[in-house]
Protein backbone atom coordinates (compact mmCIF):
# COMPACT_ATOMS: atom_id res chain seq x y z
CA UNK A 1 0.00 0.00 0.00
CA UNK A 2 1.04 3.52 -1.11
CA UNK A 3 1.76 5.56 2.26
CA UNK A 4 -0.51 8.97 2.21
CA UNK A 5 1.42 12.09 1.13
CA UNK A 6 1.34 14.92 3.91
CA UNK A 7 1.99 18.87 2.74
CA UNK A 8 3.44 20.02 5.78
CA UNK A 9 3.17 24.54 5.87
CA UNK A 10 4.62 26.43 8.51
CA UNK A 11 6.59 29.34 9.13
CA UNK A 12 9.08 28.20 11.14
CA UNK A 13 11.59 25.55 9.62
CA UNK A 14 12.39 24.15 12.65
CA UNK A 15 8.83 23.38 13.49
CA UNK A 16 8.86 22.05 9.89
CA UNK A 17 11.62 20.02 10.36
CA UNK A 18 10.45 18.55 14.20
CA UNK A 19 6.47 18.09 12.18
CA UNK A 20 8.06 16.09 9.33
CA UNK A 21 10.26 14.09 11.45
CA UNK A 22 7.01 13.21 13.91
CA UNK A 23 4.89 12.48 10.53
CA UNK A 24 6.84 9.83 8.93
CA UNK A 25 7.93 8.32 11.91
CA UNK A 26 4.64 6.33 10.67
CA UNK A 27 5.20 4.55 7.48
CA UNK A 28 1.57 4.96 6.38
CA UNK A 29 2.25 8.97 5.85
CA UNK A 30 5.13 10.57 3.50
CA UNK A 31 6.12 14.10 3.40
CA UNK A 32 6.52 15.04 0.24
CA UNK A 33 6.76 18.88 0.56
CA UNK A 34 7.00 21.75 2.33
CA UNK A 35 5.44 25.61 2.35
CA UNK A 36 6.89 28.18 4.94
CA UNK A 37 3.41 30.61 4.32
CA UNK A 38 -0.27 30.01 2.83
CA UNK A 39 0.42 31.60 -0.66
CA UNK A 40 3.45 29.20 -0.90
CA UNK A 41 0.73 26.24 0.57
CA UNK A 42 -1.79 27.02 -2.49
CA UNK A 43 0.92 26.72 -4.77
CA UNK A 44 1.85 23.66 -3.34
CA UNK A 45 -1.49 21.89 -3.21
CA UNK A 46 -1.64 22.45 -6.61
CA UNK A 47 1.99 20.93 -7.74
CA UNK A 48 1.61 17.92 -5.06
CA UNK A 49 -2.01 17.16 -4.84
CA UNK A 50 -1.27 15.92 -1.49
CA UNK A 51 -3.58 13.17 0.57
CA UNK A 52 -3.48 15.67 3.31
CA UNK A 53 -2.23 18.85 5.01
CA UNK A 54 -1.12 20.01 8.31
CA UNK A 55 -1.37 24.05 8.10
CA UNK A 56 -0.05 26.41 10.52
CA UNK A 57 -2.75 29.28 11.47
CA UNK A 58 -0.77 32.38 12.00
CA UNK A 59 2.02 32.72 9.18
CA UNK A 60 3.38 36.24 7.18
CA UNK A 61 2.49 37.26 4.03
CA UNK A 62 -1.05 34.68 3.64
CA UNK A 63 -1.94 33.26 7.24
CA UNK A 64 -3.70 30.11 7.40
CA UNK A 65 -7.13 31.04 7.60
CA UNK A 66 -7.14 32.46 3.92
CA UNK A 67 -4.80 29.90 2.74
CA UNK A 68 -7.41 27.20 3.94
CA UNK A 69 -10.58 29.34 2.37
CA UNK A 70 -8.09 29.44 -0.82
CA UNK A 71 -7.75 25.84 -1.39
CA UNK A 72 -11.00 25.19 -0.19
CA UNK A 73 -12.82 27.05 -3.06
CA UNK A 74 -11.24 25.06 -5.36
CA UNK A 75 -10.63 21.75 -4.01
CA UNK A 76 -11.98 19.15 -0.94
CA UNK A 77 -8.78 19.12 0.77
CA UNK A 78 -8.37 17.11 4.31
CA UNK A 79 -6.46 19.90 6.59
CA UNK A 80 -5.45 19.87 10.41
CA UNK A 81 -4.77 22.90 11.71
CA UNK A 82 -2.28 23.85 13.99
CA UNK A 83 -2.64 26.94 16.57
CA UNK A 84 -1.26 28.76 19.01
CA UNK A 85 -3.07 29.49 22.05
CA UNK A 86 -3.26 33.12 21.67
CA UNK A 87 -6.43 34.68 21.48
CA UNK A 88 -6.15 35.49 17.69
CA UNK A 89 -5.30 32.15 17.17
CA UNK A 90 -7.98 30.51 19.13
CA UNK A 91 -10.38 32.51 17.13
CA UNK A 92 -9.10 31.95 13.66
CA UNK A 93 -9.01 28.44 14.45
CA UNK A 94 -12.63 28.10 14.97
CA UNK A 95 -13.09 29.79 12.08
CA UNK A 96 -10.91 27.15 10.09
CA UNK A 97 -13.38 24.43 11.39
CA UNK A 98 -16.11 26.00 10.04
CA UNK A 99 -14.62 26.51 6.83
CA UNK A 100 -13.88 23.03 6.02
CA UNK A 101 -10.60 21.97 8.31
CA UNK A 102 -10.69 18.92 9.42
CA UNK A 103 -9.58 19.18 13.05
CA UNK A 104 -6.98 21.14 15.16
CA UNK A 105 -4.19 20.49 17.18
CA UNK A 106 -2.35 22.99 20.21
CA UNK A 107 1.35 23.72 18.55
CA UNK A 108 3.55 22.59 20.92
CA UNK A 109 6.24 24.53 22.77
CA UNK A 110 9.94 24.54 21.39
CA UNK A 111 11.60 24.33 24.49
CA UNK A 112 9.43 21.26 25.70
CA UNK A 113 10.75 17.81 24.58
CA UNK A 114 7.72 16.00 26.07
CA UNK A 115 5.45 18.49 24.65
CA UNK A 116 6.57 18.10 21.09
CA UNK A 117 6.07 14.29 21.81
CA UNK A 118 3.08 14.55 23.00
CA UNK A 119 1.54 16.88 20.05
CA UNK A 120 3.50 14.24 17.27
CA UNK A 121 1.21 11.36 18.65
CA UNK A 122 -1.92 13.48 18.50
CA UNK A 123 -1.08 14.41 14.76
CA UNK A 124 -0.14 10.86 14.10
CA UNK A 125 -3.99 9.90 15.39
CA UNK A 126 -5.56 12.50 13.37
CA UNK A 127 -3.78 11.98 10.30
CA UNK A 128 -4.90 8.63 10.53
CA UNK A 129 -8.48 9.49 11.48
CA UNK A 130 -8.50 11.84 8.43
CA UNK A 131 -7.63 9.13 6.31
CA UNK A 132 -9.92 6.51 7.45
CA UNK A 133 -12.71 9.14 7.72
CA UNK A 134 -11.60 9.94 3.65
CA UNK A 135 -11.95 6.08 2.66
CA UNK A 136 -14.63 5.55 4.37
CA UNK A 137 -16.75 8.99 2.78
CA UNK A 138 -15.31 7.52 -1.06
CA UNK A 139 -16.88 3.86 -0.12
CA UNK A 140 -20.06 5.81 1.21
CA UNK A 141 -20.38 7.84 -1.78
CA UNK A 142 -19.59 4.92 -4.14
CA UNK A 143 -22.65 2.67 -2.34
CA UNK A 144 -25.02 5.74 -2.35
CA UNK A 145 -24.60 6.46 -6.08
CA UNK A 146 -25.14 2.31 -6.35
CA UNK A 147 -28.20 3.03 -4.40
CA UNK A 148 -29.38 5.99 -6.60
CA UNK A 149 -29.01 4.32 -9.72
CA UNK A 150 -30.73 0.92 -8.60
CA UNK A 151 -33.80 3.10 -7.39
CA UNK A 152 -33.56 5.00 -11.02
CA UNK A 153 -33.60 1.37 -12.42
CA UNK A 154 -36.91 0.54 -10.66
CA UNK A 155 -38.61 3.78 -11.70
CA UNK A 156 -38.37 2.26 -14.96
CA UNK A 157 -39.04 -0.88 -14.12
CA UNK A 158 -43.01 -2.21 -15.19
CA UNK A 159 -45.21 -0.85 -11.98
CA UNK A 160 -45.55 -3.00 -8.93
CA UNK A 161 -48.61 -4.86 -10.15
CA UNK A 162 -46.86 -5.98 -12.83
CA UNK A 163 -44.40 -8.01 -11.57
CA UNK A 164 -43.91 -9.87 -8.00
CA UNK A 165 -42.36 -8.31 -4.99
CA UNK A 166 -39.36 -9.64 -3.21
CA UNK A 167 -40.34 -7.81 -0.21
CA UNK A 168 -43.09 -9.65 2.12
CA UNK A 169 -45.73 -6.76 3.52
CA UNK A 170 -45.27 -7.89 7.04
CA UNK A 171 -40.86 -8.80 6.62
CA UNK A 172 -39.34 -5.85 8.97
CA UNK A 173 -36.75 -3.59 7.66
CA UNK A 174 -33.14 -4.51 8.04
CA UNK A 175 -32.03 -1.27 8.70
CA UNK A 176 -33.24 1.85 11.02
CA UNK A 177 -35.31 4.10 9.70
CA UNK A 178 -33.92 7.31 8.53
CA UNK A 179 -36.31 9.77 9.34
CA UNK A 180 -36.60 13.53 8.09
CA UNK A 181 -38.83 16.53 9.48
CA UNK A 182 -42.38 16.14 8.64
CA UNK A 183 -44.03 17.75 6.17
CA UNK A 184 -47.09 18.78 8.47
CA UNK A 185 -44.38 20.75 11.22
CA UNK A 186 -43.99 24.46 10.31
CA UNK A 187 -40.43 25.01 9.02
CA UNK A 188 -38.24 27.01 11.48
CA UNK A 189 -37.04 30.21 10.48
CA UNK A 190 -33.52 32.00 11.45
CA UNK A 191 -33.01 34.95 11.57
CA UNK A 192 -29.55 36.23 11.80
CA UNK A 193 -29.71 37.75 15.00
CA UNK A 194 -27.02 40.80 13.36
CA UNK A 195 -30.18 41.56 10.71
CA UNK A 196 -32.69 41.95 13.16
CA UNK A 197 -34.14 45.23 13.79
CA UNK A 198 -35.28 45.36 17.59
CA UNK A 199 -37.78 47.46 18.52
CA UNK A 200 -35.77 48.20 21.47
CA UNK A 201 -32.39 47.65 22.82
CA UNK A 202 -31.80 44.73 25.50
CA UNK A 203 -31.80 45.95 28.89
CA UNK A 204 -28.52 45.20 30.45
CA UNK A 205 -29.58 42.76 33.09
CA UNK A 206 -26.85 40.44 34.66
CA UNK A 207 -27.31 37.28 34.56
CA UNK A 208 -24.57 36.60 37.36
CA UNK A 209 -27.91 37.18 39.41
CA UNK A 210 -29.62 34.22 37.72
CA UNK A 211 -26.47 32.34 37.80
CA UNK A 212 -25.35 32.98 34.38
CA UNK A 213 -21.87 34.50 34.67
CA UNK A 214 -20.93 35.05 31.22
CA UNK A 215 -24.05 36.14 29.29
CA UNK A 216 -23.35 38.51 26.50
CA UNK A 217 -25.66 41.37 27.97
CA UNK A 218 -24.38 41.28 30.87
CA UNK A 219 -22.38 44.36 30.62
CA UNK A 220 -23.28 46.38 33.94
CA UNK A 221 -21.46 45.01 36.35
CA UNK A 222 -18.03 43.52 36.05
CA UNK A 223 -15.20 42.84 37.91
CA UNK A 224 -14.33 40.93 40.88
CA UNK A 225 -17.38 41.64 43.40
CA UNK A 226 -18.54 38.03 44.81
CA UNK A 227 -21.61 37.22 43.20
CA UNK A 228 -23.60 37.50 46.45
CA UNK A 229 -22.86 41.11 46.35
CA UNK A 230 -23.92 41.26 43.17
CA UNK A 231 -27.08 39.90 43.76
CA UNK A 232 -27.45 42.07 47.10
CA UNK A 233 -26.57 44.99 45.22
CA UNK A 234 -29.54 43.97 42.53
CA UNK A 235 -31.95 43.10 44.74
CA UNK A 236 -31.77 46.68 46.22
CA UNK A 237 -32.38 47.91 42.22
CA UNK A 238 -35.25 45.50 41.48
CA UNK A 239 -37.01 46.75 45.08
CA UNK A 240 -35.80 50.30 45.12
CA UNK A 241 -37.73 50.57 41.13
CA UNK A 242 -40.62 48.93 42.66
CA UNK A 243 -40.90 51.56 45.13
CA UNK A 244 -40.41 54.63 42.85
CA UNK A 245 -42.63 53.12 40.30
CA UNK A 246 -45.71 52.46 43.16
CA UNK A 247 -44.80 55.36 45.52
CA UNK A 248 -47.36 58.62 45.19
CA UNK A 249 -45.22 60.47 46.87
CA UNK A 250 -42.06 59.86 43.98
CA UNK A 251 -42.24 61.67 40.57
CA UNK A 252 -40.84 59.17 38.25
CA UNK A 253 -39.93 60.68 34.60
CA UNK A 254 -41.78 58.38 32.06
CA UNK A 255 -38.43 57.09 30.07
CA UNK A 256 -37.36 55.94 33.77
CA UNK A 257 -40.82 54.36 34.68
CA UNK A 258 -40.45 52.27 31.53
CA UNK A 259 -36.99 51.69 31.76
CA UNK A 260 -37.67 50.09 35.56
CA UNK A 261 -40.79 48.02 34.51
CA UNK A 262 -38.60 46.66 31.79
CA UNK A 263 -35.87 45.47 33.74
CA UNK A 264 -38.23 44.09 36.25
CA UNK A 265 -39.53 41.75 33.50
CA UNK A 266 -36.63 40.78 32.10
CA UNK A 267 -35.24 39.14 35.99
CA UNK A 268 -38.77 38.14 36.25
CA UNK A 269 -38.55 36.48 32.92
CA UNK A 270 -34.92 34.51 33.32
CA UNK A 271 -36.41 33.15 36.76
CA UNK A 272 -39.18 32.13 34.99
CA UNK A 273 -36.85 30.27 32.51
CA UNK A 274 -35.62 28.20 35.48
CA UNK A 275 -38.54 26.63 35.51
CA UNK A 276 -38.77 24.35 32.69
CA UNK A 277 -39.57 20.13 32.79
CA UNK A 278 -37.11 19.02 29.71
CA UNK A 279 -33.63 19.16 28.88
CA UNK A 280 -31.40 18.41 25.81
CA UNK A 281 -27.93 17.18 25.93
CA UNK A 282 -25.68 17.40 23.02
CA UNK A 283 -22.10 15.48 22.39
CA UNK A 284 -19.50 15.36 19.82
CA UNK A 285 -15.89 15.92 18.51
CA UNK A 286 -14.09 15.78 14.85
CA UNK A 287 -16.18 18.40 13.05
CA UNK A 288 -18.24 19.47 15.97
CA UNK A 289 -17.83 22.99 15.82
CA UNK A 290 -19.95 23.01 11.98
CA UNK A 291 -21.92 20.58 13.28
CA UNK A 292 -22.83 22.96 16.22
CA UNK A 293 -23.47 25.72 14.09
CA UNK A 294 -25.95 24.04 12.01
CA UNK A 295 -27.64 22.65 14.96
CA UNK A 296 -27.79 25.63 16.70
CA UNK A 297 -28.68 28.41 14.39
CA UNK A 298 -31.86 26.70 13.68
CA UNK A 299 -32.93 26.56 17.31
CA UNK A 300 -35.85 28.80 17.88
CA UNK A 301 -35.19 31.42 20.70
CA UNK A 302 -37.98 30.28 23.04
CA UNK A 303 -36.73 26.97 22.85
CA UNK A 304 -38.43 25.69 26.27
CA UNK A 305 -35.48 23.52 27.40
CA UNK A 306 -31.65 24.48 27.76
CA UNK A 307 -29.21 22.40 25.93
CA UNK A 308 -25.75 21.20 27.26
CA UNK A 309 -23.00 20.53 25.46
CA UNK A 310 -19.70 18.66 25.62
CA UNK A 311 -17.49 19.60 22.31
CA UNK A 312 -13.70 17.64 22.97
CA UNK A 313 -11.57 20.38 22.68
CA UNK A 314 -8.57 22.02 24.80
CA UNK A 315 -8.64 24.20 27.29
CA UNK A 316 -9.66 27.97 26.45
CA UNK A 317 -10.80 27.51 23.08
CA UNK A 318 -14.37 26.32 23.98
CA UNK A 319 -14.93 29.90 25.19
CA UNK A 320 -13.71 31.41 21.26
CA UNK A 321 -16.26 28.57 19.98
CA UNK A 322 -19.10 29.03 22.08
CA UNK A 323 -18.82 33.11 21.60
CA UNK A 324 -18.52 32.22 17.79
CA UNK A 325 -21.53 30.00 17.99
CA UNK A 326 -23.51 33.08 19.89
CA UNK A 327 -23.34 35.46 17.12
CA UNK A 328 -25.35 32.85 14.67
CA UNK A 329 -28.32 31.35 17.43
CA UNK A 330 -31.22 32.98 18.40
CA UNK A 331 -30.09 31.06 21.66
CA UNK A 332 -27.90 32.20 24.46
CA UNK A 333 -24.75 30.10 23.82
CA UNK A 334 -22.06 30.31 26.56
CA UNK A 335 -19.28 28.06 28.10
CA UNK A 336 -20.55 27.07 31.39
CA UNK A 337 -19.43 27.77 34.70
CA UNK A 338 -19.49 26.39 38.00
CA UNK A 339 -22.51 26.70 39.92
CA UNK A 340 -24.38 28.26 37.14
CA UNK A 341 -28.22 27.90 37.35
CA UNK A 342 -29.51 26.18 33.69
CA UNK A 343 -32.77 27.68 32.22
CA UNK A 344 -34.91 27.28 28.35
CA UNK A 345 -33.72 29.35 25.87
CA UNK A 346 -29.62 28.52 26.71
CA UNK A 347 -26.67 26.73 25.32
CA UNK A 348 -23.79 25.67 27.37
CA UNK A 349 -20.64 24.17 26.27
CA UNK A 350 -18.40 22.27 28.65
CA UNK A 351 -14.95 24.35 28.98
CA UNK A 352 -11.77 22.77 27.77
CA UNK A 353 -10.24 20.45 30.26
CA UNK A 354 -12.74 19.93 32.51
CA UNK A 355 -15.65 17.63 33.03
CA UNK A 356 -19.57 19.12 32.98
CA UNK A 357 -22.26 17.38 35.23
CA UNK A 358 -25.61 18.51 35.76
CA UNK A 359 -27.46 18.39 39.24
CA UNK A 360 -30.37 19.27 41.02
CA UNK A 361 -30.51 21.96 43.71
CA UNK A 362 -34.15 21.98 44.70
CA UNK A 363 -37.44 23.27 44.03
CA UNK A 364 -37.30 22.20 40.63
CA UNK A 365 -34.17 24.19 39.41
CA UNK A 366 -30.92 22.68 38.14
CA UNK A 367 -26.98 23.87 38.12
CA UNK A 368 -24.09 23.17 36.36
CA UNK A 369 -20.84 21.48 38.34
CA UNK A 370 -17.05 21.70 36.99
CA UNK A 371 -14.42 19.94 37.61
CA UNK A 372 -11.17 18.09 36.40
CA UNK A 373 -11.20 14.79 36.88
CA UNK A 374 -9.25 12.15 35.40
CA UNK A 375 -9.86 11.92 31.58
CA UNK A 376 -12.73 9.65 30.63
CA UNK A 377 -12.80 7.49 26.91
CA UNK A 378 -9.61 9.45 26.57
CA UNK A 379 -11.41 12.70 27.06
CA UNK A 380 -11.78 15.44 29.29
CA UNK A 381 -14.84 17.05 28.59
CA UNK A 382 -16.13 13.58 28.11
CA UNK A 383 -19.65 12.89 26.91
CA UNK A 384 -20.10 9.83 28.72
CA UNK A 385 -19.52 12.17 32.26
CA UNK A 386 -21.95 14.43 30.94
CA UNK A 387 -24.87 11.71 29.86
CA UNK A 388 -24.20 9.82 33.23
CA UNK A 389 -25.40 12.95 35.44
CA UNK A 390 -28.66 13.11 33.56
CA UNK A 391 -29.23 9.07 34.82
CA UNK A 392 -30.85 10.52 38.35
CA UNK A 393 -32.77 13.50 36.57
CA UNK A 394 -36.12 11.50 35.93
CA UNK A 395 -38.03 14.15 37.18
CA UNK A 396 -36.48 15.93 33.36
CA UNK A 397 -37.88 14.46 30.24
CA UNK A 398 -34.63 13.98 28.38
CA UNK A 399 -33.30 14.18 24.74
CA UNK A 400 -29.82 13.02 23.76
CA UNK A 401 -28.12 13.42 20.79
CA UNK A 402 -24.95 12.33 19.20
CA UNK A 403 -23.06 13.93 16.41
CA UNK A 404 -20.05 13.60 14.18
CA UNK A 405 -16.57 12.56 15.92
CA UNK A 406 -13.99 10.06 16.29
CA UNK A 407 -14.27 6.97 18.94
CA UNK A 408 -17.27 6.16 21.23
CA UNK A 409 -17.36 8.70 24.02
CA UNK A 410 -21.37 8.91 24.85
CA UNK A 411 -22.71 5.82 23.21
CA UNK A 412 -22.27 4.00 26.57
CA UNK A 413 -24.04 6.56 28.78
CA UNK A 414 -26.47 6.83 25.46
CA UNK A 415 -27.67 3.38 26.19
CA UNK A 416 -28.23 3.11 29.78
CA UNK A 417 -30.43 6.49 29.22
CA UNK A 418 -32.02 4.84 26.72
CA UNK A 419 -32.63 1.26 28.89
CA UNK A 420 -33.97 3.79 31.52
CA UNK A 421 -36.82 5.12 29.50
CA UNK A 422 -34.77 8.40 28.11
CA UNK A 423 -37.38 10.68 26.09
CA UNK A 424 -35.30 10.46 22.40
CA UNK A 425 -32.39 9.66 21.20
CA UNK A 426 -30.46 10.80 18.22
CA UNK A 427 -27.67 10.08 15.86
CA UNK A 428 -26.02 12.13 13.33
CA UNK A 429 -26.51 9.96 9.82
CA UNK A 430 -22.98 8.73 7.75
CA UNK A 431 -24.24 10.84 4.96
CA UNK A 432 -23.32 13.89 7.31
CA UNK A 433 -20.70 13.19 9.84
CA UNK A 434 -17.00 14.53 9.09
CA UNK A 435 -16.56 11.45 10.90
CA UNK A 436 -18.77 8.67 11.74
CA UNK A 437 -17.77 6.86 15.14
CA UNK A 438 -19.05 8.07 18.04
CA UNK A 439 -22.87 8.33 16.22
CA UNK A 440 -21.78 4.55 14.57
CA UNK A 441 -21.23 3.12 18.37
CA UNK A 442 -24.80 4.28 19.91
CA UNK A 443 -26.37 2.83 16.61
CA UNK A 444 -24.22 -0.30 16.81
CA UNK A 445 -25.55 0.02 20.53
CA UNK A 446 -29.03 -0.18 19.45
CA UNK A 447 -30.33 2.88 21.27
CA UNK A 448 -31.27 5.74 19.01
CA UNK A 449 -34.80 6.19 18.01
CA UNK A 450 -33.75 9.03 15.08
CA UNK A 451 -30.82 8.62 12.70
CA UNK A 452 -30.74 11.82 11.04
CA UNK A 453 -28.76 13.70 8.92
CA UNK A 454 -26.80 16.64 10.51
CA UNK A 455 -29.71 19.47 9.02
CA UNK A 456 -32.54 17.85 10.36
CA UNK A 457 -31.26 17.18 13.42
CA UNK A 458 -32.64 20.81 14.76
CA UNK A 459 -36.23 20.22 13.61
CA UNK A 460 -36.73 16.78 14.80
CA UNK A 461 -35.30 17.61 18.08
CA UNK A 462 -37.99 20.60 18.52
CA UNK A 463 -40.43 18.15 17.51
CA UNK A 464 -39.89 15.56 20.02
CA UNK A 465 -39.37 18.59 22.70
CA UNK A 466 -43.03 20.49 21.72
CA UNK A 467 -44.82 17.02 21.99
CA UNK A 468 -43.02 16.54 25.54
CA UNK A 469 -44.46 19.99 26.78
Amino acid sequence: MKPFRVLVVDDSPFMRKIFSDLIERDHQFQVVGTASNGKEAVEKVKELSPDVITMDVEMPEMNGLDALKSIMETENQTVIMLSGVNEQGMRETILALEFGAFDFLRKPSILNAQDIEQVGRELLCQLEAAMQAKERRALWEEEEQKRQEKSKASRLSPRPSDRSSSLRVDEPLKTPIQRSVRKDVPTIRHIHKKNVEQPSPKPLIPDRLLGDENHKDNQMIRGTEPILKEREVWAQVINSSKSDILSPNKMVSPDRKESLEVKREIVQDRIMQRNFTQIVAVGCSTGGPRALKVLLEQMPANFPAPIVIVQHMPPNFTKSLAQRLDSFSDLDVMEAQDGMFLRAGAAYIAPGGNHMTMYSSGNGQYQISIRKGDPCNGHRPSVDVLFESLLPLTNLKRHIVLMTGMGSDGARMMKELYDSGVTSTFAESEQTCVVYGMPRSAVELGCVSNILPLQNIAGELVQAVNLGK
